[in-house]
């Protein structure tokens, strides 16, 4: 739990502030000091040459050197100097003191503590002719006292600021990441059994916002593949146990009442329903496998040769009118086998309910291959047009049953023409019946 604690997104979150905000502090307080030091040095500088310059403009006017104010003020010193380096006039602190520096006009010295304990920074000025130097002397202690009270508020104040920051950055992630915790939680106690529970969302429009109505979006999903699971093992033991027991209730009576039946009338009662159960098993492991691997490799495919063939088949098997005048050339990239069994199935369907025709056509429009299977029955409602190409759904339950139909012929031909990355749908037919388009990427877009 503490490892857990101090991984948190809180913690690193905080942490992260506190060293990037204490750093760049860290770097902002150093140039501050540094430009608070230069500035007044600079200040010092400034004021002693403009007053070094002063006097040496009295110099040049022609008052001699014993003229001029040297002052009586301890910060500020003055000597003006003959060309050999003799003072000449001093301020009275200097007294009886040779030359402070030499120094070229315009160049500046530190020069550590000439009268006690202050430090002092001098500048040179000097007269026109050369023949006299100014030395301008001024307590420089300024500078390090301003810089120790900024470096003393600077030490005093940074860490407050820093941990200020800290503490701001601790509540403001915690409370934006509540409701994470608070979906965490949700989603830790969602099972299987509970799948209608949802995170709460906590409103707006921002990434946890999102978050939440992702998390919620997704539960709907397992919810809703939880449902349909349900049901297709529903319809699946129902569709099982319908045959098993017609198998079973025959073999009762065959064994009870020998004179009731015939070994051949039994034999082709258990065939036709253990065909039945073959069916709806090879109906339910395609579906299956289809639901849970991934696309096999496709190749090219024509699909009118397929057409062809269905067509051929049914002709063969039935007595109806099976047309084909209108089905051209359509080549589409996918599997032959799934292709083949979406018009088995499609071909199937038509024919239970035609009354005499079914028609193909196939035809390439708009970098598609549209194929249509009609037939000339009963149709389809409009309401249960969508309907149909759910799993074990039978409009006409007493023909579907006899004919031996489980309801996922439709079922196998939506889900094979999606994993090919088509449509199927279902309209009136022209013939009267149903009309069932699916539509395929044509091959050449």
């Amino acid at each position: 739990m503490a490892g857990r604690r101090l991984g948190s997104v809180r913690v690193r979150t905080t942490v992260a502030a506190v060293l990037i905000v204490g750093a760049g502090l860290g770097l902002a307080s150093a140039a501050l000091v540094v430009a608070t030091r230069r500035s007044l040095t600079e200040d010092i500088r400034d004021s002693a040459g403009l007053y070094a310059r002063e006097l040496t403009r009295q110099l040049d006017a022609g008052a001699p050197p014993g003229s001029l104010p040297t002052g009586d003020n301890e910060e500020q010193l003055v000597q003006v100097l003959a060309g050999d380096g003799t003072v000449l006039l001093a301020s009275p602190v200097l007294a009886n003191r040779p030359a402070l520096a030499r120094l070229d006009p315009g160049e500046s010295a530190n020069l550590g503590k000439p009268t006690g304990d202050d430090r002092f920074m001098a500048v040179a000025a000097a007269s026109s002719d050369g023949r006299y130097t100014v030395l301008v002397a001024r307590s420089s202690d300024v500078v390090t006292e301003s810089t120790r009270v900024v470096v003393g508020s600077l030490t005093l104040g940074l860490p407050v600021l820093v941990l200020l920051v800290g503490a701001t950055t601790w509540f403001i992630v915690g409370r934006a990441l509540r409701p994470v915790d608070a979906i965490r939680r949700e989603v830790d106690e969602v099972s299987a059994a509970q799948l209608h529970r949802r995170v709460p969302a906590p409103g707006g429009d921002d990434e946890i916002a999102h978050l939440a109505n992702t998390m919620n979006r997704m539960l709907d999903r397992l919810e809703q593949s939880q449902d349909r699971l349900r049901r297709f093992v529903s319809d699946a033991s129902h569709e099982l146990r319908s045959p098993v027991a017609t198998i079973r209730q025959h073999s009762e009576v065959a064994l009870a009442h020998p004179d009731r039946t015939t070994v051949p009338e039994l034999a082709e009662t258990v065939l036709a329903e253990d065909l039945r159960i073959q069916r709806l098993v090879e109906d339910l492991l395609l579906l299956a496998s289809s639901d849970e691997r991934a696309p096999a490799a496709q190749r090219p495919v024509d699909l009118d040769d397929l057409v062809f063939a269905e067509a051929a088949r049914l002709r063969q098997s039935t007595s109806l009118r099976v047309d084909t005048a209108s089905v051209s050339a359509g080549r589409v990239r996918g599997e032959a086998g799934a292709l083949g069994r979406v018009l088995r199935n499609l071909g199937d369907n038509a024919a239970r309910h035609a009354a005499g025709t079914v028609a193909f056509s196939l035809t390439s429009v708009n970098g598609q291959v549209v194929g249509v299977v009609e037939d000339d029955g009963p149709g389809i409602p409009e309401a249960e047009r969508v309907r149909v190409f759910d799993r074990f759904v039978r409009l006409d339950e007493a023909r579907a049953r006899d004919d031996g139909g489980a309801g996922l012929g439709l079922a196998i031909v939506a889900q094979l023409v999606a994993a090919h990355g088509g449509t199927v749908s279902i309209t009136r037919s022209a013939l009267g019946g149903a009309r069932v388009e699916l539509r395929l990427p044509l091959l050449d877009s």
